[in-house]
Formats: C-alpha cells, sequence, structure tokens
C-alpha cells in the first residue's frame, strides 16, 4: 500500500526551528519580547490596533466572552454547526447559547432566522466564519449594531482571509483566531484576540493572567487564568507570519486543484466561493448530494481510511453533543439544515505541502469509493 495521507500536516521548515532553538537559548521562556512581536504581527494582518495572545483558540473566546460581560441570564446567539469552543465559551460564563440554523452555502449562521431570534434576553452574537469563509459576517455586524448586541467574531479558522475588503478578525468587538497544528499558521497551541477596544484588550491581558494588572507577580485584580501564550509558541508563531504569503498561496493552490479535479464529479458538492471572498483555506470540506443517504458518509471515511486516505467528518452537529442534549433539550430535527448538512460533509487531507500526486489519489480513491458505496446499496435492496 502507498504511504498514508494524513488530514493534515503543519508547515514548518528551519525558519521556525532557528526561532524556537533562538529562544531557548535565552533565560525568556515566558513573558518576553516575543509576545509582544507576534501580537503586534497578527493585529496587523486582521487589521486591527490590539492583539492578546493566549494558549488556545477556545481561551482567547472564553477571555472574550468575559470581557465582553456576557455572565448568567444573558442568552447568546451562536451556531450549532462549528467546533464546540464557540459553544463552550458561552457556557463557561454561565450565559445560554440560542442556536441559530445555518445557510446551506455558506454553512455560518442564516441570515433571516438570525433577526427572528433574538430576545430580550440575548446579550451577544457569537459568530463563527466556518471552515475560514466570511460569508455574512457584514450583515450580522449590522444586525448587532442594530439590537445593540455584542458581537464576538469566532474567526479561528479564518487566519489571513478576507470579505470583500474587511479582513477577517476586523468584525464586531473582538475576533479571536487559534493557531493549532492544522491551521493556516501554527504556535503548537495558541490562540489570539484581536481588537480596536484599548479597555477590552487591558482586560483580555489581565485575564490571561491569573488576573493581574502589571507586572506585581501577586497582585491579583480580579479571578483571572493562566492562559498565557510562552515566548516559545510565539517565536514559532512569527516566523510563521514571515512565511504567511507563501503558506496561503500554497493552501489555495491545494484548495484549486482539488476543485479543478472534482468539479465534474456528480456526487460531490463542493465548496462555494463568493466574488468577494478571499480564502485563507483551513481545511478542504466536501458534502455527499442527495444521492447518498446519511449513513452513507460514514462508509465512505471508513473505506477512504482503510486505503490511507486521512479524513473526518466536520462537523458533528454542536446540539445534538451529549452535553448540551443533557443541558438544554435538544433533540433532532431542531436544526435540520445543520443535521443535513452534518450528515454529508468529509473533510478531505488538506496542508500546504500537498503534492499533485497526493492530491490525484485522494481524488482518484474518493470517487472509485462514491461508486462502490452506492453500488454496493443498490445491490442491498
Amino acid at each position: 500500500m502507498s504511504a498514508a495521507i494524513p488530514l493534515s500536516q503543519p508547515d514548518i521548515g528551519q525558519l521556525e526551528i532557528d526561532a524556537v532553538v533562538d529562544v531557548l537559548q535565552t533565560n525568556t521562556l515566558s513573558i518576553g519580547p516575543k509576545i509582544e512581536q507576534f501580537e503586534r504581527a497578527c493585529a496587523e494582518v486582521a487589521g486591527r490596533r490590539h492583539g492578546v495572545g493566549v494558549s488556545s483558540g477556545t481561551a482567547g473566546l472564553h477571555c472574550a466572552a468575559l470581557a465582553a460581560g456576557i455572565s448568567a441570564g444573558d442568552e447568546v446567539l451562536t451556531t450549532p454547526f462549528s467546533f464546540v469552543a464557540s459553544t463552550n465559551c458561552v457556557l463557561f460564563v454561565g450565559a445560554k447559547p440560542v442556536f441559530v440554523d445555518i445557510d446551506p452555502q455558506t454553512l455560518n449562521i442564516d441570515l433571516d432566522k438570525l433577526e427572528a431570534a433574538i430576545s430580550p434576553k440575548t446579550r451577544a452574537i457569537v459568530a463563527v466564519e466556518t471552515f475560514g469563509h466570511p460569508g455574512g459576517m457584514l450583515e450580522i455586524e449590522q444586525i448587532a449594531q442594530r439590537h445593540e448586541l455584542m458581537l464576538l467574531e469566532d474567526c479561528c479558522e479564518g487566519f489571513g482571509g478576507l470579505g470583500g475588503e474587511r479582513r477577517i478578525g476586523s468584525f464586531g468587538r473582538a475576533g479571536v483566531f487559534a493557531f493549532y497544528p492544522n491551521k493556516q499558521i501554527t504556535t503548537g497551541e495558541g490562540g489570539m484576540i484581536v481588537t480596536d477596544d484599548d479597555h477590552f484588550a487591558a482586560l483580555c491581558r489581565s485575564l490571561r493572567n491569573q488576573g493581574r494588572e502589571g507586572m506585581a507577580w501577586l497582585a491579583h485584580e480580579r479571578l483571572g487564568y493562566n492562559y498565557r501564550l510562552s515566548e516559545i509558541n510565539a517565536a514559532l508563531g512569527i516566523a510563521q507570519i514571515q512565511r504567511l504569503d507563501e503558506i496561503l498561496e500554497n493552501r489555495r493552490r491545494v484548495a484549486h486543484e482539488y476543485i479543478n479535479r472534482l468539479m465534474t464529479n456528480r456526487y460531490l458538492i463542493l465548496p462555494t466561493l463568493q466574488d468577494d471572498t478571499h480564502m485563507s483555506w483551513f481545511v478542504f470540506v466536501v458534502r455527499l448530494n442527495d444521492l447518498f443517504e446519511p449513513g452513507d458518509r460514514d462508509d465512505v471515511m471508513r473505506e477512504l481510511r482503510a486505503e490511507g486516505i486521512g479524513c473526518n467528518n466536520y462537523f458533528p452537529p454542536i446540539h445534538l453533543q451529549p452535553y448540551i442534549r443533557e443541558q438544554f433539550g435538544c433533540k433532532p430535527g431542531d436544526f435540520p439544515v445543520c443535521e443535513y448538512v452534518s450528515a454529508r460533509t468529509l473533510a478531505l487531507p488538506f496542508f500546504s505541502r500537498m503534492t499533485s500526486y497526493q492530491i490525484g489519489r485522494v481524488c482518484e480513491t474518493l470517487e472509485r469509493v462514491l461508486e462502490k458505496t452506492l453500488t454496493g446499496r443498490s445491490k442491498r435492496f
């Protein structure tokens, strides 16, 4: 069998290795100049005034929810089609997530349903750019302004992208990026809050550092958390940003090769790109069309994995996760578009150094497995 093709792979070179080694040869491994440099660089990418480095995107969303003043008794509108952190950050502060079904093209919150979901208890919107797609973000920002709601942008999957003339990360009061190894750039583990609000940034800096303000190590102004990003992680991030144009161009190359190779396949729905959208490409996710039953997707994944092709089901519906169902009584059928899409999504191997040979092998194997899946089901009946 040919070598396995992983679902994702970080793009790390000698520049990154040297940057990390340089930090390890100093006496400052935390709270030093690298985190400040990385914060400035990320703020510039997002077109914001401030960056606040944190230990993960989840930590960033938690700090942002706290800084936004969201608390018990508040309702926060968000999507059921996302990684769970976009909901967990609401739960962390004692508020109630109120899910809004998704648009079947952008896979972001359905704008028509969003406004209808606003109630007297609604305090904020956590809007996710699913797979880095900024579709509808400007309209969501306008809805939030019209109803005097706090908008937090979960842009963990969109670093370096554009929606029209707006940079991803520039919407609402604050945005939050994530730098897990499968993201556009990585710090190993890490995240970044970006905002134009001086007070919001200062509060997030305090929250990530055990509630401290200034350098008095044992003086704590408020309840805080150990969400700091180390100098080692920040150095890795700086090196990655220095290569950002190269990395994003390679990711676009891979995405466009996939699109060109699969666009005529009669079984698949490919990512929907809008004319004014400049994707930075977090993942490459296709959907099985109506010829397939919901359970067929899992059969396809098993077949692909058996042939050494990494894949995953991005994303299972959040409202059907066991702890959410138990706490809020959610059930199948509550958000039908999300559930329909989720049952058919398939994340294919995707990383910046992926070769044309690997892309071709993934596509050939996928097409063969799709044919086999449909043929096998028709024989059973």
